[in-house]
């Protein structure tokens, strides 16, 4: 009896720490080719913040923004260099990257790559040439046949720079921001086809000469959050359920109020519980910090991280909530920040990854 107790207990303590296992952790930076190589692909541990180059996936095109399939099997890289669109296969044990195809994007300069949240789609947008592109996602993550493509529609002396593509959780609506003529587009989808359907209100347009840039939506679903690049604010809006229209309710600055140089916003994120709010500054070389009220979507300044390096672009916080990466393009740096959950403040590691160019940064958790 006693021999089959304890054959239990040490059984029910093998099964408790493998589960308690700790999942592995992969992190994939975009560079600019000019410098760099392409994607470079790292095992890492939280623990230490340290980590291990595992792959560096040669593709000379400047694969300068990345996304991952809802499923976490594909990768897709925006090709700057040469306006294509590529998707990659992840190894599920190891994370390395295996290239399964390449289309081209519509259009020129596409900067930023987002995903239907339920794997049917891919939105590419093309900066150079102020277009968007929509294509169909085949079952085995291959980028399949071209949906649509819409092109922003300008003046003279303002021509359309389409910089960002964020859907909703639901898939229903996408949020295409265009910084060149400082529209918020609203888009509903086909979920059959891809198709684009200019929403209700079909925009929400900004202060002339904001620039939207990039758009995060509250884990709620309740309102939306604009970076004006050129502007360096952030602009504020209650999304309309049924409609996904945009209200305009709230700008407030990215700087500091002693500030006096130049500066441009670059990306923007929620931690995972939707209390904070980060938006990345070039110039100020910073992340400014919000408190967000989950009420009303009102925010409050929290402060201003220094990023460590110049030119911080995309950055990430973490999926558990406990630091922040931001790739500083112009330090050849990725820099690791514990944070704080409960006041949402960054400390500096002093870890960073050496890394040439990165402007994107993405992580996945492996079993």
């Amino acid at each position: 009896m006693k021999r089959t107790i304890l054959s239990f207990i040490l059984l029910l303590s093998a099964m408790t720490a493998f589960a308690q296992k700790p999942k592995k952790e992969i992190l994939y930076l975009g560079t600019y080719t000019q410098k760099g190589e392409g994607i470079y692909v790292y095992e890492f541990d939280r623990s230490d913040y340290s980590f291990k180059e595992l792959q560096v996936l040669t593709s000379k095109t400047s694969p300068s923004f990345l996304e991952f399939h809802p499923n976490k099997k594909y990768l897709y890289a925006a090709n700057e260099g040469n306006s294509t669109v590529s998707a990659y296969a992840i190894d599920q044990t190891s994370g390395k990257l295996t290239a399964l195809n390449t289309q081209p994007a519509q259009g020129r300069g596409p900067c930023h790559v987002s995903v239907d949240p339920k794997g049917r789609f891919i939105y590419l947008s093309n900066y150079g040439s102020g277009d968007l592109a929509v294509y169909k996602l085949n079952q085995d993550g291959s980028i399949g046949a071209l949906a649509d493509t819409i092109q922003d529609k300008g003046r003279p002396d303002q021509k359309p720079h389409m910089h960002s593509i964020i859907p909703s959780a639901d898939g229903k609506y996408i949020y295409a921001s265009d910084l060149g003529i400082d529209k918020i587009m609203v888009y509903a989808v086909d979920p059959k086809t891809g198709k684009l359907t200019p929403g209700a209100v079909p925009y929400a347009e900004v202060k002339a000469g904001d620039g939207p840039r990039h758009f995060a939506i509250h884990p709620n679903g309740n309102f939306g959050y604009s970076a004006g690049e050129l502007a360096s604010v952030v602009n504020s809006f209650k999304i309309v359920k049924g409609s996904g229209a945009l209200v305009p309710f709230e700008r407030v600055t990215m700087l500091p109020a002693d500030f006096t140089g130049k500066s441009y916003a670059a990306d923007i994120h929620f931690s995972p519980d939707g209390k904070f709010l980060y938006a990345s500054n070039r110039g100020h070389e910073s992340l400014a910090i919000y408190a967000v009220d989950a009420k009303t979507g009102k925010l409050t300044v929290a402060g201003h991280a220094d990023t460590h390096g110049k030119h911080p672009r995309n950055f990430l916080i973490d999926a558990k909530g406990e630091f922040a990466i931001v790739t500083n393009r112009d330090n050849d740096n990725a820099v690791f920040f514990k944070r704080d959950a409960a006041t949402g403040q960054l400390t500096y590691t002093g870890k960073e990854i050496s890394a040439p160019t990165p402007v994107c940064v993405k992580q996945l958790f492996l079993n």
